[in-house]
């Protein structure tokens, strides 16, 4: 019982977290758009070490894309992306590899909508999507992997 507690709470915690980091100021300023760096897709690794953080990441992805103004589309693909995104990443075999899932599916995917709802050329859309999320999940999200390891943290 106290294993699935601390699971839940796990999945809750990183859910506000990832709203936190996305919602609020500097944060927002650069959240959103054609043009984005999401501190908070740093948190999109964590499925590797926790797989129960698909939840959490996949339900503040949802408040953070309704709270975010862009209607629709925002809520319920990003969100699924970001779903599958992490989903993928809790199936990966090396830390390495973690932050790929959310790089490839946010860049490629997102991109899809942000470059129809914009108006700006897919592939330029896609680039910077791509770039953005390499920052966020390769930058931020591998060290928070590599922190958490050198505490004891492993692969369930």
């Amino acid at each position: 019982m106290r294993n699935e507690t601390r699971r839940i709470v796990r999945a809750a915690f990183v859910a506000a977290l990832y709203v936190l980091f996305v919602v609020l100021p500097p944060f927002s300023s650069f959240a959103y758009g054609p043009v984005q760096i999401r501190v908070a897709e740093a948190l999109t690794v964590l499925p590797y070490l926790f797989p129960e953080t698909v939840w959490g990441l996949t339900l503040g992805c949802f408040f953070a894309n309704l709270l975010g103004g862009l209607g629709f589309f925002d809520f319920f693909f990003g969100t699924l992306c970001t779903f599958c995104a992490a989903w993928w990443t809790s199936r990966v075999s090396r830390p390495l590899l973690a932050p790929l899932p959310p790089v490839l599916i946010n860049g490629f995917g997102v991109a899809l909508y942000l470059s129809y709802l914009f108006k700006v050329p897919y592939l330029v859309t896609a680039f910077y999507i791509l770039l953005g999320e390499a920052v966020a999940c390769f930058g931020l999200g591998y060290m928070l992997l590599v922190f958490l390891e050198r505490r004891g943290f492993r692969k369930e």
